[in-house]
């Protein structure tokens, strides 16, 4: 049974007195009005008083009971207690005045003003002294608080946040800590069985659904996350709550990721504690690979990535460098990029990796086929692409010089030289494109099938996925800029909505697509449900401790050219069949008239190195039937 504390006990004695002293003090006002008239109509008899006292306080204390008005935390008591206490006061005078005249308790008449102004007293008084003591107690635990302290709200109330509580209590000693000014405020825990127990000292308060009004309050400024062993789901729920307070967050890592000392029994958990990252917004189980497929496919190779100083092109290169490959090559053309990259790995992998970095452009045929010629590479990763969509509606014909004949000569060069698989990165927008960054992809793509058609020696595939968070020029890394320097959040339209996935993730499935191809695939992930970029927009607002439109507006620009409110993942001609990983899926091959792409492209290259940007997008849509092109 739940220990009804010395509080509940001390606001159950107020009631009681309050019912009595109000009717008391009611009747006595009467009574004086009754003296000043000589007729003694409105008060009631003092032989009758007491008993009307005790039935009412009774019924008080019973429908205040039941109503479970004395069953909550000062801190969450809000409008909601206060209208559940009125009720039951209400309810308890009625059933008073009924039992009372059922009963006959009166010889003069029921006395309903007596009743009525009783009634407004207690209820006033019960709720003006229920605000009152919330006042007194939140000021009290206040007591002894430091001023510059972060008054911290735990999320969870299991293992993980009793170690975090011992981390706390021992850094307190410790200035030099960054954690010895944390002071655990509260905890919260869906569980049920915990509410208003105490963890180390720390009280239990609620359960998620109160974090809003737990952190306003208790003036908390930190809530830390400390249940790593929940769901996707949990996760993002719970996370979608935290985001609604003005409170910085941190996370307890997923378990799989949790380092324990078992010299140390599970300390120092309090350090792996991290930042809220978007992407725990999503509410998606992280996309899980067979790495043992993937080792043996890149083990002893030389592997090319182009544009491998991008955000796609540095991941892969990554992880590529942790299945012991045989090379690997970089190939930028900006050079910024590439050294760090270059810098990044020789400082991870020191002497065991063998890296070459070349800054060469994918356009130039000549230059790429002397890197092919040298390095003879076994697999190729194509990464090098322009994806900018509004840059490239203004330059067309570069999107088509870049991306377009930059595959064909990669790919071209991979059937050349032998190389085993040619793994392209597709997006997203290559599906009834209506931008031009979207219909070269789709060109790529064509080109790759038209590669895995007629080649007896490499493996032509191609990834395709929605937006990368967190990649250069994606939106996250914008919002980020624009709440830092105080300025308005751009968002093109209020219902604007993307799939969206991490650079780690992606690169997984480009691996993990490259090492199950055959030859002629289009491969999809299945990205969970789309994401509404303005809820993305108000979530990171919320991260950084802020109310939007409040504190950061957010502004609505108007689509840019060639966006559409809703990506796509696959053509409808292309069906969907699935794989041995359940969040991949393979796109049915498109049989390619070769003799006609050819002639097209040929016609494209030639618009391309005129500059003509009108004819560019025209035979763009020659070359993709389901380019709609639109310019907003």
């Amino acid at each position: 049974m739940k220990k009804f504390s010395s509080r509940k006990g001390f606001l159950l004695i107020a009631d009681i007195l309050i019912t009595a002293v109000s009717g008391t003090f009611v009747n006595l006002a009467l009574m004086w009005v009754d003296i000043a008239k000589g007729s003694f109509s409105l008060s009631v008899p003092w032989s009758t008083l007491t008993l009307v006292l005790g039935i009412t306080v009774l019924f008080a204390l019973l429908l205040l009971l039941s109503f479970g008005s004395y069953s909550f935390f000062w801190r969450l008591f809000g409008r909601k207690d206060y209208m559940v206490c009125a009720l039951a006061v209400t309810c308890a005078f009625a059933l008073s005045g009924v039992f009372l005249y059922y009963f006959k308790a009166f010889d003069n008449g029921f006395p309903w003003l007596y009743m009525i102004c009783s009634y407004l007293m207690t209820v006033c008084a019960m709720v003006l002294i229920r605000y009152a003591f919330k006042k007194a107690i939140i000021r009290l635990t206040e007591v002894g608080r430091e001023e510059n302290g972060r008054r911290t709200l735990i999320v969870g109330a299991g293992q993980a946040a009793k170690l975090i509580l011992a981390d706390i209590e021992s850094a307190k000693s410790d200035p030099n800590n960054p954690s010895h000014d944390i002071i655990p405020v509260c905890l919260v825990d869906d569980n049920r069985a915990k509410y208003g127990t105490k963890l180390s000292g720390v009280p239990v308060l609620g359960n998620t659904q109160d974090i809003p009004q737990l952190c306003k309050a208790s003036n908390i400024s930190l809530i830390l996350f400390a249940i790593p062993s929940c769901s996707d789901e949990e996760r993002k729920h719970i996370l979608e709550i935290c985001s609604k307070t003005q409170c910085s967050i941190k996370m307890v890592p997923y378990l799989s990721n949790l380092f324990f000392d078992e010299s140390s029994r599970g300390k120092g958990l309090l350090k792996q504690v991290q930042d809220i990252k978007i992407e725990d917004l999503l509410g998606r189980e992280p996309i899980s690979f067979d790495r043992k497929k993937v080792k043996e496919f890149i083990k002893g190779k030389v592997c090319m990535v182009t544009g491998g100083g991008g955000s796609i092109g540095s991941e892969l290169v990554r992880q590529i460098a942790n299945y012991d490959p045989k090379q690997v090559i970089i190939v930028d053309i900006y050079e910024n990029n590439a050294y760090d990259i270059q810098q990044e790995l020789i400082l991870e992998h020191e002497d065991s990796l063998n890296l070459v970095t070349l800054i060469a452009s994918v356009r130039d045929y000549d230059k790429m086929e002397s890197i092919f010629k040298e390095y003879k590479p076994d697999i190729v990763f194509h990464a090098a692409a322009h994806k900018h969509v509004p840059l490239m509606e203004t330059s067309p014909e570069e999107a088509v010089k870049n991306n377009i004949f930059g595959t064909y000569n990669v790919a071209t060069l991979a059937e050349n030289y032998s190389v085993e698989k040619f793994v392209m990165i597709s997006t997203d927008k290559a599906v009834n494109p209506t931008n031009v960054m979207g219909a070269t992809k789709r060109c790529c793509e064509m080109i790759a099938q038209y590669k895995a058609q007629h080649s007896t020696k490499t493996d032509f595939v191609t990834t395709r996925f929605g937006n990368v968070l967190g990649s250069n020029g994606s939106v996250i890394p914008l919002f980020r800029r624009q709440i830092e320097s105080g300025k308005a959040v751009t968002v093109t339209h209020p219902d604007i909505i993307r799939y969206f996935m991490t650079i780690p993730e992606a690169v997984s499935l480009v691996l993990q697509a490259g090492a199950m191809a055959q030859g002629g695939e289009i491969f999809v992930l299945d990205m969970g449900d789309p994401v509404k970029i303005t809820t993305l927009a108000e979530n990171l607002i919320r991260m950084y401790g802020k109310v939007p439109y409040r504190d950061v507006e957010i502004k609505f620009t108007g689509l840019r050219p060639g966006e559409k409110l809703f990506e796509e993942l696959l053509m409808n001609e292309e069906g969907l069949k699935s794989t041995e990983n359940k969040k991949i899926f393979i796109g049915n091959q498109i049989a390619i008239d070769e003799e006609t792409l050819l002639s097209q492209l040929s016609q494209l290259r030639k618009y391309a190195e005129d500059n003509d940007s009108e004819k560019v997008v025209q035979m763009l849509s020659a070359i993709v039937p389901t380019f709609k092109h639109t310019i907003n």
